[in-house]
């Protein structure tokens, strides 16, 4: 998977640079080029069409896993409810980062133009953004595969909870069934979503030849600002994270920084939160000394249905964007966007960011009323951010850990007794 990232990078610069030089030295290859360009937008069809089948299979699996989970104690449910806190706080912290970054430094109207005119801007529309009222009613969805095929990501997710939870409540054969089918779907999903990975160097080198045609070099400062942004804030959900292990989780500074910093080293690396959590286990019971039955519960299930960073890091990339096009989603949208966030945190998988890009941020982008044609382009430089996220997850892992363990005792004040 790496290789593949560092093709689909080069694949973006190398797309880049070609268009510009049509562009200014060859005009005559133009046509040529659109005609290939065209193939980038099969390549982002052919992914976001998992976007709806892969976040209502997960959200389904999820939720039963979960609420399954939430009934074997009291420790797991109390679990639960500080993610559920964290996430959302996690979520409001992103809201107010971004927008602060993108007033200090906004993205420039004429180079936001070209660049999504380099994407294709015709399936953009501008609406006015919905009262209370219509967006209370809309909540719930009158038909469920309408609002699939309509985009109506948030009255889906709504849905696709409600389901979740009723089929905890069947008999086990039956939940069991439904959990099954849904989990094979999931899978499915991401088997296409692999395949079509394959070929993400040559898709991405269409989408931006595409955008260094209109764009020309000018598209580079523009990702190169997105890069930096969408890095900034998730770096900052680290900090966070730190923060709230040393205030909330009542973790002297030095002790928690040193448990963090080989976890830390894991995860920079591989890019994972599943292949960080036997450091994460070594920093919590031997370097933060805290209880086995806490850390051998909250670790593993930090790592399957916690990413502290999923909504930071999505709901950035979906306000750039908003930003790229001139759009100022309402409060409403806004809100929306962040359940829909929280919804995906929760569902999403855990595959490295590259093949969960699309479905995790699509729905959130839809819920906040933006389009989703450059996220063909911006998955080249997912690389980037991703390693991040793993930093930040991993950090809000042990930050966790922390918080639910602050009032019990430390493992040598027990041994001392």
């Amino acid at each position: 998977m790496k290789v593949l990232s560092l093709l689909v990078l080069v694949s973006l610069i190398a797309g880049l640079v070609v268009g510009a030089l049509i562009r200014s030295e060859a005009p005559g290859l133009t046509a040529f080029a659109n005609n290939l360009e065209a193939f980038g937008g099969l390549w982002l069809n052919t992914l976001r069409m998992t976007v709806v089948p892969l976040v209502v299979s997960l959200l389904i699996t999820g939720i039963a896993s979960v609420a399954d989970t939430a009934r074997t104690g009291g420790l797991v449910l109390r679990a639960i409810i500080l993610f559920t806190f964290l996430l959302f706080f996690a979520a409001l912290y992103t809201t107010l980062a971004t927008h602060g970054l993108l007033a200090l430094w906004p993205v420039q109207s004429d180079a936001a133009a070209a660049f999504v005119a380099g994407v294709g801007d015709q399936a953009v529309t501008v609406t006015e953004a919905p009262t209370f009222g219509a967006w209370l009613q809309g909540l719930a969805p009158d038909n469920p595969v309408r609002a699939a095929a309509e985009d109506g990501v948030l009255s889906l997710v709504v849905f696709s909870i409600f389901f979740g939870f009723a089929a905890t409540q069947l008999e086990p054969s039956l939940r069991q069934s439904i959990v099954s089918f849904f989990r094979a779907v999931s899978e499915a999903m991401i088997v296409i979503v692999r395949w079509v990975l394959l070929a993400a160097p040559i898709g991405v080198f269409a989408l931006a030849l595409g955008v260094g045609l209109r764009a020309g070099f000018g598209a580079a400062g523009t990702l190169a600002q997105y890069v930096v942004i969408v890095t900034a804030v998730t770096a900052g959900s680290t900090v966070l994270a730190w923060l709230l292990a040393i205030t909330w989780g009542r973790q002297p500074i030095a002790r928690f920084t040193a448990a963090a910093t080989p976890v830390w080293a894991i995860a920079a690396s591989t890019q994972s939160s599943l292949a960080s959590l036997p450091a994460m286990l070594e920093a919590a019971l031997r370097g933060l000394r805290i209880s086995p039955h806490i850390a051998d519960v909250t670790l593993p299930l930090a790592v399957a249905i916690f990413r502290f960073t999923s909504p930071v890091a999505n709901l950035a990339v979906c306000f750039f964007i908003a930003e790229l096009y001139g759009l100022e989603p309402s409060m409403l949208q806004i809100a929306s966007a962040i359940f829909v966030a929280y919804a995906v945190s929760i569902a999403a998988v855990g595959l490295p960011g590259q093949i969960s890009f699309i479905a995790s941020i699509a729905p959130i982008c839809l819920a906040l009323g933006v389009p989703t044609e450059v996220l063909g382009i911006l998955i080249a430089v997912e690389v980037i951010p991703d390693i991040f996220r793993t930093l930040g997850n991993v950090t809000g892992d042990l930050a966790a850990t922390s918080i639910l363990a602050r009032n019990t005792p430390r493992e040598e004040e027990t041994l001392k007794d």
